[in-house]
């Protein structure tokens, strides 16, 4: 198997996959990045919450998009509420455990189990 038959067989299996279960992946690998690394006071930590704040202004972007087809008080609440991650992000000493905890109940609520 070559890497184009590589590319081809996931594009395949991610295009049949649906796109909240895809978007709630991100988040939780986003999510897995900021748990490993809750204890480290380095570049590992460092790296995942600046993952998720790629995520945040990602999802914020698209939010804010006026194509987006989520109802215009889900948006307002999901912006509001990556804008109060934004600043925890931006705080002295970011609670790592607000950032799992919010990350885990939007890609919760994206697959309909919250």
């Amino acid at each position: 198997m070559t890497l184009a038959d590589i590319v081809r067989a996931y594009g395949a299996s991610s295009a049949a996959r649906d796109p909240r279960e895809q978007e709630a992946d991100v988040i939780r690998r986003v999510t897995y990045g900021l748990r490993a690394a809750q204890h480290d006071d380095g570049p590992a930590l460092m790296r995942a919450v600046a993952d998720n704040r790629r995520l945040w202004l990602a999802m914020e972007t698209a939010l804010l998009d006026p194509s987006n087809q989520l109802p215009t008080q889900m948006r307002a609440g999901l912006v509001s509420l990556g804008r109060a991650v934004l600043r925890e992000i931006d705080g002295p000493s970011p609670d790592i455990n607000f950032l799992i905890e919010v990350n885990e109940q939007v890609a919760t609520g994206l697959v309909g189990g919250g």
